[in-house]
């Protein structure tokens, strides 16, 4: 049996990649794990507070935990939207900090692939959002690419429309992993 391989879709707010996450599952017919950020302020409120964070980080990497351990996984691949470099940009972006915590666990998770997406797809209006405006978004985005050129793990910057973006994280895909 191969070896899971986990790869992460990241990016700013309203760039596909719940979207993305979605096709790739089902293109390569296995599971994706959602973002936990969403569920817990659903629940709690959109009114976070940097201590949220950390339990929103804790959240994340229990699904990615419990995914990974699933006795029927599907496939040998699984998509992750978003992870903790995630919550350390938006921990840094709006309260200028980070918990050790967070930053402990980006150092000892393990992936296998990041697909870094840009801001080039028009926003989309969501209930969660914060920041709609594009020098936010690709503020953001140059802080999630910072975060990718300084870790060791293969990333791709994904743009372009979603059928763009699909066929090019493909491609990528099966390039490192065929």
């Amino acid at each position: 049996m191969q070896q899971l391989k986990k790869i992460v879709v990241l990016g700013p707010e309203s760039t596909g990649k719940s979207t993305l996450c979605t096709q790739l599952a089902a293109w390569y017919h296995t599971q994706w794990v959602p973002e936990y950020a969403r569920e817990y302020l659903l629940t709690n409120g959109k009114d976070y507070t940097w201590e949220d964070l950390s339990l929103i980080a804790r959240g994340q990497l229990s699904q990615e935990d419990k995914a990974v351990n699933e006795k029927n996984q599907p496939g040998n691949l699984l998509f992750i939207d978003t992870d903790l470099y995630v919550i350390k940009v938006w921990s840094e972006y709006v309260f200028n900090k980070c918990d050790n915590f967070i930053l402990t666990a980006i150092a000892s998770r393990q992936y296998d692939l990041y697909l870094l997406c840009n801001t080039d797809l028009p926003w989309v209006e969501d209930e969660l959002r914060e920041y709609p405006d594009l020098y936010s978004r690709q503020k953001l985005f140059h802080f999630y690419k910072d975060a990718m050129i300084n870790q060791f793990v293969p990333w791709v910057e994904i743009s372009g429309n979603y059928e763009q973006r699909l066929i090019n994280s493909i491609n990528f895909i099966d390039k490192n992993f065929a």
